[in-house]
């Protein structure tokens, strides 16, 4: 009874609740399973320096039960991490989770999804982009004559300007008519 070590300062948990879209209890499970996952390598008090320079290996983030099924969890990482590696420090984690969380706006999650989708990082969805999507949600199940067949007809049905790719308000006016893309964009700390 009163030996219990505060994470972080009422003015960092503060902050953190200001910057994400993730309330006081959220944050410090999201501590206590950063803290799981580096190992105990994350101090039970982070400091500012320590929620920058910490990091979680992909290789123990990709053993995360919430991370583990995705298909897409390596380039989840990847695109929070500011290397690409996927790798990520403290600060970094929290945007993951707040990115996917239930009070995260629907434009939040679009944006990032697009990241995700993006494979080739040049601000369009290709056919190279949407190739690898299927295949990644498929879990490599189809045939190539599927796939192409599935990368072809959403470019029909998603490319307005049919300049061969998907922009990234051509994505968001497709992906935001999908019933079920808010309830599966998301992971629970």
């Amino acid at each position: 009874m009163g030996n219990k070590v505060a994470a972080f300062t009422e003015d960092q948990l503060e902050e953190y609740q200001v910057c994400t879209y993730l309330n006081r209890q959220n944050i410090l499970r999201a501590h206590r399973l950063f803290r799981q996952v580096t190992g105990g390598d994350a101090p039970k008090v982070m400091n500012r320096n320590a929620t920058a320079t910490v990091t979680a290996p992909f290789s123990q983030l990709d053993k995360l039960p919430l991370l583990k099924d995705n298909p897409f969890r390596r380039r989840i990482c990847q695109v929070f991490s500011e290397d690409a590696s996927g790798n990520l420090n403290f600060d970094q984690f929290l945007d993951l989770f707040s990115a996917f969380s239930d009070a995260a706006p629907r434009e939040i999650k679009v944006v990032y999804a697009f990241k995700i989708y993006d494979f080739d990082e040049d601000g369009f969805l290709g056919g190279e982009d949407l190739l690898a999507a299927v295949q990644h949600l498929t879990h490599g199940q189809l045939s190539p004559e599927e796939c192409n067949s599935v990368v072809k007809k959403v470019l029909e049905e998603a490319d307005l300007d049919c300049d061969g790719r998907l922009s990234p308000s051509e994505f968001s006016h497709t992906i935001l008519k999908c019933p079920y893309f808010l309830q599966n964009f998301k992971l629970r700390v």
